[in-house]
């Protein structure tokens, strides 16, 4: 299935994976040899490669720090729970290392920045004229999948998506559906696009939904050289979409976006991908960037 394109946007720093090992790099050759910069180097290292376990020599060649460094660094991660020994030299992240994580996206937000968001999904509403806005969230709870966090729809019940509320659970959770889904998978590393990927078509989905898995890896690419991704009935018949991808620094959390009447939606999409890709970069904003008066309250409570 073709999809209609825009010119090039490509993304200041590039894709996502692209940015996480630059950073890796920049770590390497900034000339510290501190333990706790080769520990950081070493647990980056395992967002780097992707994929869910490693073996001791190519965790030394993605972080740049020897092997005998590397064996202790794992060692006394297993010990504090940082890292998981998965049989004969194999390692992979463990439950402080996602205990870390969750409280690092806990508090990156409070009540404002939520109210912020739904302010940001109207104007969205607003700018696409009465389209459906929504905002998904990447969770990797048993399987990488999207999850609704906020929407604004009026006064819609969302009966005219012409699915059962199953369906539409079940399609909208599979990254592999949807505007939204790809906007996410393309900025996962390349063993979880492979796996979902690999996963069947969801019961429910729109006919223009991807059933070639190769077409499906090759949209990735173009999303990430445009840095959004159009839906052609992918998850309910009749209805288009547009989406774009929300960051935090090189971090995929989800994306925002918008569906329309596939009768009613305008050609060319210019405007309604200029509006989408603003909010993704506001509601980046709000979480990688939250306000400092929180924490200056805070310090004289």
């Amino acid at each position: 299935m073709s999809i209609p394109t825009q010119a090039a946007r490509p993304m200041p720093t590039g894709s996502a994976s692209r940015r996480a090992g630059d950073r890796t790099a920049s770590m390497a050759g900034s000339g510290g040899t501190s333990h706790a910069e080769r520990v950081f180097r070493v647990q980056h290292a395992f967002t780097q490669l992707g994929g869910e376990v490693h073996g001791l020599a190519e965790l030394a060649r993605a972080s740049g720090v020897d092997d005998s460094a590397v064996y202790r660094i794992l060692r006394s991660g297993v010990t504090c729970g940082a890292f998981l020994r998965v049989g004969r030299g194999r390692y992979r992240l463990g439950p402080s290392t996602a205990r870390l994580a969750t409280r690092a996206l806990v508090n990156s937000m409070d009540s404002t920045d939520t109210e912020e968001l739904a302010a940001c999904l109207d104007r969205m509403r607003r700018d696409t004229d009465g389209g459906l806005a929504f905002l998904f969230g990447l969770s990797h709870f048993g399987r990488a999948q999207r999850q609704c966090i906020e929407m604004s729809v009026g006064t819609s019940d969302l009966s005219e998506l012409g699915a059962s509320t199953r369906d539409v659970l079940m399609v909208n959770s599979s990254l592999r559906v949807g505007a939204t889904g790809r906007a996410i998978l393309a900025h996962l590393p390349e063993p979880v696009q492979r796996k979902v990927i690999a996963e069947p078509v969801p019961r429910g989905a729109g006919p223009g939904v991807y059933r070639d898995r190769e077409e499906l890896m090759a949209s990735l690419a173009e999303i990430r050289a445009n840095g959004y991704a159009v839906g052609l009935q992918e998850c309910a018949p009749g209805w288009n979409s547009v989406a774009a991808p929300v960051f935090w620094d090189s971090a995929v959390l989800g994306a925002v976006v918008v569906l329309k009447p596939a009768e009613v939606i305008p050609a060319p999409l210019d405007r309604y991908i200029d509006v989408v890709k603003s909010a993704a970069v506001d509601m980046g904003r709000l979480v990688g960037a939250p306000a400092p008066e929180r924490y200056i309250a805070a310090k004289g409570a």
